[in-house]
């Protein structure tokens, strides 16, 4: 599957989840990530990522089944490019 992925935390906390989520996504801006990521490693970012959250923090994923479905259009300067082929 194919999610978007956006944290709020604590300023403490935030390079906790910035390593965490680099671990498994693609960091395209701060505190957002994208990438294809299956079930199991969704379950074990989400399991890993409730141990550094906070009551007053927040994690929001965006699914989809397929990158295709989404129209991204980007304004500006792109913080780091996701189609780099080896």
């Amino acid at each position: 599957m194919y999610i978007i992925l956006v944290y709020d935390v604590g300023q403490k906390r935030t390079g906790k989840m910035l390593k965490l989520c680099r671990r498994y996504l693609n960091w395209i801006q701060n505190s957002v990530f994208e990438g294809e990521i299956t079930e199991a490693r969704l379950e074990a970012l989400k399991n890993q990522a409730n141990d550094i959250i906070k009551e007053s923090d927040s994690l929001i994923i965006f699914k989809s089944r397929d990158p295709k479905w989404l129209d991204k259009e980007i304004i500006g300067k792109e913080r780091a490019r996701i189609d780099n082929f080896l």
